[in-house]
């Protein structure tokens, strides 16, 4: 029904906490496959992408690259792009569902983003109230993942690899009225 794709850098610590918030999806049948795309030259995803049963993609090239090639290997319906390091609502599996299953019956093409929230454990800065004005004014951020049918990212156009901030202008293109906030949150990291 869903897979999932994580850009990663090579930081193995990021995508573990990652799959891990995960693993309750693919227990529930809702998650079909999780893509691994790294960027590095290392084989520390690698071992990662095995031990946790995902699929492993080396990829050279901008994140968007990565993305974009991690959708085209993606076999099922739906995509959810997640960065690394972002953990996800215990509640997300059932809202996910019942928003696949509201766009599928309603005909018409919508996208998920999941609400936004800071890690109980970090300490706040001036950086995050900066980027709390942005998101008010702008919408949300590439960090709070993305859940959208094939066929409609690739009616977008998708991730373009040639162009600059492609998550952000992926985001734009959706606007208002064809994306969704839901309700589970993304902590990032």
């Amino acid at each position: 029904m869903l897979s999932v794709i994580i850009p990663t850098d090579g930081v193995e610590r990021s995508a573990v906490a990652t799959l891990a918030a995960l693993v309750p999806g693919a227990a529930a049948g809702l998650v079909r496959e999780v893509l691994l795309v790294d960027r590095t030259g290392t084989d520390v995803i690698e071992r990662v992408a095995d031990v946790a049963g995902c699929h492993f993609l080396r990829f050279e090239g901008t994140r968007a690259a990565a993305l974009a090639a991690g959708a085209k290997k993606a076999r099922s319906p739906w995509l959810m792009f997640l960065h690394p390091g972002a953990v996800l609502d215990h509640g997300w599996i059932e809202e996910t569902t019942q928003f696949i299953q509201g766009v599928a019956a309603s005909g018409k093409d919508r996208a998920g983003i999941f609400r936004y929230a800071r890690s109980p454990y970090a300490d706040p800065t001036f950086r995050d109230g900066l980027r709390l004005v942005a998101r008010m004014m702008t919408g949300p951020s590439v960090e709070q993942g993305l859940l959208i049918g094939r066929d409609h990212y690739e009616r977008l156009g998708g991730y373009r690899p040639d162009a600059r901030r492609s998550e952000a202008r992926l985001l734009r293109q959706l606007g208002r009225s064809s994306r969704t906030m839901l309700r589970s949150r993304i902590m990032v990291a």
